[in-house]
């Protein structure tokens, strides 16, 4: 196994990851960007007012997404296993 599959692999798995994570990540910053600017609006100091408004949009974003999330999933997942050939010798 070359440093370069390494690499690859290495390289792949984190964009995955990144491309996984990044719509429950934005949506929960858009949400809590929107939540202090009414927080600061309204001067409602309350830090678990922004708790239940983020689980709710990580949770639509989930729901609307994860068919897209499984796929990438999968094809990464199938693209490890057919490559392991390449790797183990």
């Amino acid at each position: 196994m070359s440093d370069d599959l390494v690499m690859g692999a290495g390289a792949e798995a984190l964009r995955v990851i990144i491309m996984i994570a990044s719509p429950m990540l934005l949506a929960a910053m858009a949400v809590g960007l929107v939540v202090s600017v009414f927080q600061a609006v309204t001067q409602i100091n309350e830090a678990t007012l922004t708790f239940i408004p983020k689980m709710a949009a990580i949770v639509v974003v989930l729901l609307v997404l994860s068919p897209w999330m499984l796929e990438s999933l999968q094809n990464y997942a199938t693209g490890i296993f057919g490559h392991l050939d390449e790797w183990v010798r």
